[in-house]
């Protein structure tokens, strides 16, 4: 069953559905550096969570917005339709992605609220390095050729569980801990902890997620064409029918790691996808 929501409802569940992403990935953060002092154990603890709650949160919202969760999702399913193909136009894709960033910020300051801690603190976790940001622009291109990969060959069914494996394994093979998500890396920098990233890193790891997109796509291209099927992220009008996405969840990381959201939905109204399960 598909639900055929109007663009404020869409925007409102990429909002919800963002800031939910951010409090599993923070919350769980914080819940794992309290309890173990062993920076493996923690980051087994938030990897998993964040996967499990990515993978739930698509679920839920894939059939509403296709559950893009992340603007480099948003934004290839604008090229697609720039393109010829079903995807979001100009208006909704900069709806989307303003729904996606106030929702990351107010996830992680929800997230730092409910640990008792001072929300808005900007984090102090500084990630730099040229290592780091090759580290994103690997997870984000893989996080991309996995939602279009399946939506191009009509399994569309299975990406929620495919992105939130997917992201469960960048946390650990990346050298950056896989944000792959600008609006979720942008709403960590509110949270001084495990997860969190000092502002004065932003603008790097959202260029090496914006030019992982890129690649992403044209891996997707060279393997599967420029028309085998709708993909992921493919979100056009109310005619179209939306393909969940898997948000590059934002994870934590230590230090020298980091973080989703999206995945890739389609479009507005009439969603092609189903439920898994």
């Amino acid at each position: 069953m598909t639900a055929h929501a109007s663009l404020p409802r869409r925007a409102a569940a990429e909002l919800i559905g963002t800031a939910g992403l951010l409090v599993v990935v923070i919350g769980s953060g914080l819940q794992a550096a309290e309890l173990s002092r062993d920076t493996g154990v923690a980051l087994i603890a938030n990897s998993l969570a964040s996967a499990i709650g990515l993978g739930l949160i698509i679920t839920l919202f894939g059939p509403l917005s296709g559950a893009h969760l992340n603007p480099v999702v948003t934004l290839t399913s604008w090229w697609a339709r720039r393109t010829g193909g079903e995807g979001l136009g100009g208006r909704e894709a900069f709806v989307y992605t303003a729904a996606q960033t106030a929702g990351a910020i107010g996830g992680a300051l929800l997230a730092e609220a409910m640990f008792g801690r001072t929300p808005g603190t900007f984090s102090t976790q500084v990630r730099d390095g040229g290592h780091l940001l090759i580290g994103e622009v690997v997870a984000t291109a893989g996080l991309v050729l996995v939602i279009q990969g399946l939506g191009r060959i009509g399994r569309t069914r299975l990406i929620p569980a495919a992105v939130a494996a997917y992201i469960a394994a960048a946390i650990w093979f990346t050298s950056s801990g896989s944000f792959a998500n600008p609006a979720g890396t942008i709403g960590r920098s509110f949270s001084d902890s495990f997860t969190g990233i000092a502002p004065e890193s932003l603008p790097g790891f959202v260029a090496a997620q914006l030019a992982g997109g890129i690649l992403g796509l044209a891996l997707a291209a060279l393997l599967y064409g420029r028309g085998a099927g709708t993909g992921a992220g493919a979100r056009t009008s109310r005619t179209a029918k939306p393909v969940p996405v898997a948000v590059p969840v934002e994870t934590a990381a230590p230090a020298p790691l980091s973080e989703t959201g999206p995945g890739d939905g389609s479009g507005p109204g009439k969603a092609a996808y189903e439920p898994v399960g």
